[in-house]
């Protein structure tokens, strides 16, 4: 069961160092002292001195998140979000082998003229295979083109090797053409060129960016703190949403931690997240359990990245 709600409840760290010098003590906000909270913020004071992004972060295309996007709200079904996830899809038209024209992302600070792939190109990144057929449920809706063979057919649009969990139906895709979709970046969401798929399951389209692979930047190498990692302070995993100042990101703890709270560290040009955690004493799995948490910014994040306290890493923002 999600437990955000819960947790907004909890005590909530901000810290805010401003244009405080590194290494200059930041202003805390947050109630009586407690040794997990220091620990973070030791910590998180070292990862946010230490972040140094390459010229492409402020400059180039640094994508933050999957390349493939949902483009609205798709409607998913319990099947057809396993099938999303999956990346299981089968193609029902002529799919355009030709490169387009360069395309342009637009940032809020500007455009980056970039080439791109073709939908055939786009489409082969997309399709992960399919699913095993269920029993008594057809995987073939037919020909695929007036004239032509079956759907599925060995190679890329064969069945995997592993048995489905919750679904064994492939997206079927009925229309594709040349757009855009909203890309976290490292400056900020960008409009960037994308070829976007009608699939005849969802309500929305699904976007797989076209941006050629030389013209994408990837983030730097995070320079984690040396030393473990403190006691009772977990790291974060992905971001889940950002809306303005509203920062939701996932939590890796354990099965049988408790006291699950989220941890801030927030700058002008960077935020640290992370939380603490009480750790159980009895007997207990070793399984990680992702656990969303929400905080509220003093000001809209922006072109802001945001950083793991514990490996100092910058965070993806997580597939739908």
């Amino acid at each position: 069961m999600r437990r955000t709600a819960a947790l907004l409840g909890l005590p909530l760290l901000m810290i805010v160092a401003g244009c405080a010098p590194a290494g200059s003590d930041p202003a805390v906000d947050a109630p009586a002292a407690d040794p997990r909270r220091d620990a973070f913020v030791q910590r998180a004071t070292e990862v946010a001195d230490a972040w140094r992004p390459l010229p492409a972060w402020k400059s180039g295309y640094v994508p933050l998140q999957d390349p493939t996007v949902l483009v609205g709200d798709p409607g998913f079904t319990d099947e057809t979000r396993v099938a999303f996830l999956s990346g299981w899809y089968r193609d029902q038209i002529e799919l355009p082998t030709a490169k387009p024209a360069d395309g342009a992302i637009r940032f809020p600070d500007g455009t980056l003229s970039v080439p791109l792939v073709s939908a055939a190109t786009a489409y082969g990144q997309l399709d992960q295979g399919d699913p095993r057929p269920c029993d008594g449920r057809p995987r073939d809706p037919g020909p695929k083109l007036p004239g032509g063979g079956p759907t599925i057919e060995p190679g890329p649009d064969g069945p995997v090797s592993s048995a489905p969990q919750t679904a064994c139906v492939p997206l079927t895709v009925t229309a594709v053409k040349l757009g855009s979709a909203p890309v976290r970046t490292s400056r900020g969401e960008a409009q960037v060129p994308a070829w976007l798929f009608t699939v005849e399951e969802l309500a929305a389209p699904v976007a797989r960016l076209a941006v050629a692979p030389q013209a994408v930047s990837a983030p730097p190498e995070p320079t984690p703190p040396s030393g473990p990692a403190p006691q009772g302070v977990v790291g974060a995993q992905d971001i889940q949403s950002v809306d303005g100042a509203e920062l939701t990101w996932r939590l890796g703890v354990g099965s049988c931690d408790t006291g699950i709270t989220p941890l801030v560290q927030e700058r002008d040009d960077v935020v640290v997240v992370g939380g603490s955690v009480v750790t159980a004493t009895g007997v207990c799995n070793s399984m990680l359990k992702l656990e969303p948490v929400t905080a509220t910014l003093k000001a809209p994040l922006g072109g802001r990245p945001v950083l793991d306290v514990l490996t100092g890493a910058p965070l993806r923002l997580a597939s739908s």
